[in-house]
């Protein structure tokens, strides 16, 4: 459920009509619904009581420090996968003990900030990698805590460039290695070995691949307790689906029945990584229709927000709701592509889509865009970033200002 809803014919986030907050901000404008975000995390919270899971969400979902701090007030840790968003974690106020590090490329820099926050572990993706966090905390004299990120090889039956739990996907380790490594554990003096990791893909709207994979781990992790070793943690991700179109994803007390289980028999603290899950439909995006263009085999809707914005259509082909701000009863429906001001043939939001009839000065909320949205936003053709504004009950607030002409320019020198 989100809180975006028509109220007389207009469109609302909560309380406020989006078309007033088009006026207001301008266009392109980020707009989110603070209820919508601690809804959807406590619907995780409330699903998984029995086991009170460390819940961590994802900051590359959705990185802007309010969010952030809306999340982290509630209780919630973070997922962090770079040294800028460990330095908005602790910006936002998350305890370091809640933080958990992904990521394939960590930098000799971004290891050594975090093992002085004291984050609660790093997720390891190679050896090359645990061999060099063991280097550097060698230099501190610390003992940094690990979890080994498994590969568990399973098919998420998701978009192929955000699949990342299958041998061929650059992520995690495979079973035989990490139990080498685990076996091995003495070699890395300055490592705690005390979990495992998996994250198999983002937008999963079933809970098969998930099972197929905690099965895999839970048998590695019977295979470890016979040897002896015992663990302390199993994070077993996040890319739990939403609705953008008409799939029909799990809830999270179904997805609980589902998984719960399986989860009790580790016997291990579980932790979890949402992102999609909390943010998605907590956000749209608003644009404003600025011309209608119509050619001998296509009408176009042209309008003035575009891939530099919200780069998903282009990127997966992603389909993405477009509600008009204003409903018109029995309006006439017309096929059109709805394109953006890019110069790119992908900059667009819809391609022959059937909506309501639309005219220049309209705006339209592109739905679903609370994740992976701005944070992947770009300034490509020297275009400003969009405004962001979170919305709370009747209140609208600016968390984030729109780019200026300046801001385009602070960092680059004429020589």
């Amino acid at each position: 459920m989100h809180e975006f809803k028509y109220k007389n014919n207009r469109l609302y986030c909560e309380g406020v009509s989006v078309e007033a907050l088009a006026k207001k901000f301008g266009t392109p404008l980020y707009v989110y619904s603070h209820a919508t975000l601690l809804d959807h995390y406590h619907k995780l919270k409330t699903a998984f009581r029995e086991i009170s899971p460390l819940i961590c969400y994802s900051v590359k979902a959705n990185s802007n420090l309010s969010i952030l701090k809306v999340l982290v007030g509630a209780g919630c840790g973070l997922d962090i996968v770079s040294g800028g968003e460990l330095f908005r974690a602790i910006k936002a106020g998350c305890p370091a003990n809640k933080i958990v590090y992904a990521s394939v490329g960590k930098t000799d820099g971004e290891i050594r900030v975090s093992i002085k926050r004291g984050i609660l572990f790093f997720n390891v993706e190679s050896i090359a990698e645990l061999e060099n966090i063991n280097r550097i905390a060698k230099i501190f004299n610390k003992t940094v805590n690990i979890a080994i990120r498994i590969n568990p090889d399973v098919e998420p039956k998701t978009h192929k460039f955000i699949t990342t739990g299958k041998l061929t996907n650059k992520f995690g380790i495979d079973f035989k290695s990490a139990y080498e490594i685990i076996i091995q554990r003495y070699r890395f003096t300055n490592l705690n070995i005390c979990g495992l990791h998996i994250h198999i893909g983002s937008q999963i709207t079933e809970p098969s691949p998930y099972v197929a994979a905690i099965l895999k781990v839970t048998s590695f992790v019977n295979k470890l307790k016979a040897q002896g070793i015992s663990l302390k943690y199993l994070n077993i991700g996040g890319g739990l689906g939403i609705i953008y179109n008409n799939e029909n994803p799990q809830t999270a007390e179904k997805f609980a029945q589902k998984i719960l289980p399986l989860l009790k028999n580790t016997g291990l603290k579980i932790i979890m990584e949402p992102g999609r899950f909390i943010a998605g439909n907590a956000g749209v995006l608003l644009t404003k229709v600025l011309y209608i263009k119509s050619t001998p085999l296509k009408k176009f809707v042209i309008v003035d927000s575009g891939m530099n914005d919200l780069v998903r259509p282009a990127l997966y082909d992603a389909y993405h709701q477009l509600l008009p701000a204003r409903s018109i009863h029995n309006a006439p429906l017309e096929k059109v592509d709805v394109v953006g001001p890019i110069c790119e043939s992908a900059d667009y939001f819809a391609k022959e889509r059937r909506m309501a009839r639309v005219k220049s000065g309209d705006y339209l909320a592109v739905m679903g865009a609370g994740a992976y949205g701005f944070s992947m936003a770009s300034n490509y053709n020297s275009r400003r970033r969009a405004a962001e504004v979170l919305i709370r009950g009747n209140r609208a607030v600016l968390i984030r200002k729109r780019e200026t002409f300046t801001d385009l320019i602070q960092n680059e020198i004429i020589v």
